[in-house]
């Protein structure tokens, strides 16, 4: 079977703006993008027509753009269809990373396609693409163990366990990324879900 190669242009963080969210669970998606823009020395910089901040990085001799939408997670679809619009980057070219209720803190997946599990932000990204077939880093928080605790869990803060746990999971998809920016999907996901 030949591997699956993708041209990945884009790297999606999601969360809320706002210093009130900053350190919430739902805002794991951007403390990967953060992490990802610190290690490849690029810097955030708001962008009203993109309805975000944006960073360019280069990874393996690619330029990829980072964004994280500032439109609140329940509208990051409105803020990605805006930049891969201008920029004319197809779905399948583009990764987002989310929180992960599924998985434990500390656990990081990355898959292709696939519904919305109940993440607003991957619903409206699912309704503004018109498409499922996009890439996703998927971010362990852990479950409440109670789906009508899940809004007040996500928006708050993790452990220092749980919080330690995470960072080390997006120190660890960093370490994949170059495969990732070559294209290597298969080879990123064997390294990621190994561990």
């Amino acid at each position: 079977m030949t591997e699956r190669v993708i041209d990945l242009k884009l790297i999606v963080g999601l969360g809320n703006p706002g210093s009130e969210y900053t350190e919430t669970r739902h805002n794991a998606g951007f403390w990967f993008v953060e992490e990802l823009a610190a290690a490849y020395g690029a810097s955030f910089r708001p962008e009203k027509k993109f309805h975000g901040e944006v960073a360019r990085i280069t990874v393996a001799h690619r330029d990829i753009w980072l964004l994280k939408p500032e439109t609140f997670m329940n509208r990051s679809g409105q803020s990605i269809k805006s930049l891969s619009s201008f920029y004319q980057v197809e779905a399948e070219n583009i990764l987002v990373a989310h929180d992960e209720l599924d998985l434990d803190a500390g656990d990081i997946k990355l898959k292709t396609g696939g519904g919305h599990g109940g993440h607003n932000g991957l619903r409206d990204t699912i309704a503004h693409l018109g498409t499922k077939e996009f890439h996703r880093l998927r971010i362990g928080i852990g479950h409440p163990g109670n789906k009508n605790q899940v809004v007040d869990y996500v928006l708050h803060r993790p452990s220092k366990d749980e919080r330690i746990a995470i960072d080390v999971s997006i120190s660890e998809a960093l370490a994949a990324m170059p495969l990732l920016a070559e294209g290597a999907m298969e080879k990123a996901m064997h390294q990621l879900h190994s561990k």
